[in-house]
C-alpha cells in the first residue's frame, strides 16, 4: 500500500511550516508539540483524543492546539487521510501578539476543534500561498487576520479595538502603492512608513478603504497592466512592468479582478484595429 504523499514547506517570511498529508492511513499516538498547530482535514474521518476529550473528525473542521497540548488520531472510515496544518512557534506567536496586541502574551486556545469552520476557507488560502510561495506581503496580511480571527474568538487572550484614526495615514500608504507598485513593496515598508504597527496598519486601513492594502496594490497593478494590454505591450513585459513575480502571476490576478486572461483582454484591442 502506498504511503500517500507527505509535503512540508518552510515559509522563511514567516518563520512557520505548512504541512500537507495526502492519501496516507497513518496512526498518531498520543504526542505534543512544542509549538502551535492550525490545522483542517480534507478528506477522511478520524477518531481524535486531545486532552481526555475525544472526538470525531470530518473534512471542514479545524484542529487547534496549543503548546503540549497531549494529542493522538486513527482513521476510523478505512479511506486515506488529507491534511493540511501550519506550525507556529511561540515566539513567532509571540512577535505576532506584539504587533496585535502591544504585547507578547500568549493565547491559549479554549478548544480544540471547531466543527465545520469557516475558518478553514481562510487558512487553506494561507497555507496554498505558503506552498506556491507568494508574495511576503500577502502571506503576512493572510497570516494576521487568521490569528485575529481565531484568537478573538476561540482564545482566551482579548484582542485591543483598534482606534479610529485620521486618515492622512492611510492615504500616505495609498500614495506610496501608488507610486511603488512596479517593486517589491512589504508590510514592514508600509508600517515604518506610518509608524503604526503592521496589525494596526492592516486593520485601520481595510476599515477606511474597504479594501485590505495588498488587495489595494493588487489592484493598482492589473489597472496599470490593462492599460499597457491596450497598448499591444506583451503579458510577459507588463508582468515585470507592472511588479508581478511572473506571467503566471499576472495572468491570476488578472483574471480573478477582470474575468479575463490578459491575452483574452488583449485580443479586445486587435480585433478594434483589426475593424478600422
Amino acid at each position: 500500500m502506498s504511503d500517500g504523499i507527505r509535503l512540508v514547506h518552510f515559509d522563511s517570511d514567516l518563520h512557520i511550516e505548512a504541512y500537507q498529508f495526502k492519501g496516507i492511513m497513518q496512526k498518531f499516538p498520543s504526542h505534543f508539540h512544542e509549538y502551535y498547530v492550525i490545522g483542517f482535514i480534507e478528506e477522511g474521518q478520524r477518531y481524535l483524543e486531545c486532552k481526555g476529550e475525544e472526538y470525531m473528525i470530518n473534512p471542514g473542521d479545524l484542529l487547534l492546539f496549543n503548546p503540549y497540548d497531549i494529542h493522538g488520531c486513527e482513521q476510523i472510515d478505512g479511506k486515506t487521510l488529507d491534511y493540511r496544518c501550519i506550525n507556529v512557534k511561540p515566539e513567532v506567536m509571540k512577535k505576532a501578539m506584539l504587533e496585535i496586541n502591544g504585547h507578547e502574551n500568549l493565547p491559549s486556545f479554549k478548544q480544540n476543534v471547531l466543527y465545520q469552520s469557516e475558518i478553514v476557507s481562510h487558512l487553506r488560502e494561507l497555507h496554498l500561498k505558503i506552498s506556491q510561495g507568494e508574495s511576503e506581503f500577502q502571506k503576512e496580511e493572510l497570516f494576521f487576520y487568521l490569528l485575529e480571527e481565531l484568537i478573538q474568538t476561540h482564545s482566551d487572550l482579548p484582542i485591543s479595538t483598534v482606534a479610529s484614526e485620521t486618515s492622512y495615514e492611510v492615504k500616505l500608504v495609498c500614495h506610496y502603492l501608488e507610486e511603488n507598485y512596479s517593486k517589491t513593496i512589504t508590510l514592514n515598508d508600509l508600517s515604518d512608513l506610518t509608524g503604526w504597527s503592521k496589525y494596526h496598519l492592516l486593520r485601520s486601513f481595510t476599515k477606511q478603504k474597504e479594501l485590505s492594502p495588498y488587495r489595494y496594490l493588487e489592484t493598482i497593478r492589473v489597472n496599470h497592466a490593462k492599460k499597457l494590454l491596450e497598448e499591444g505591450v506583451k503579458p510577459i513585459e507588463v508582468a515585470g512592468l507592472t511588479g508581478f513575480s511572473d506571467q503566471s502571476h499576472l495572468t491570476k490576478c488578472f483574471k480573478k479582478l477582470i474575468g479575463l486572461t490578459p491575452k483574452q483582454y488583449m485580443r479586445i484591442f486587435e480585433t478594434d484595429v483589426t475593424n478600422e
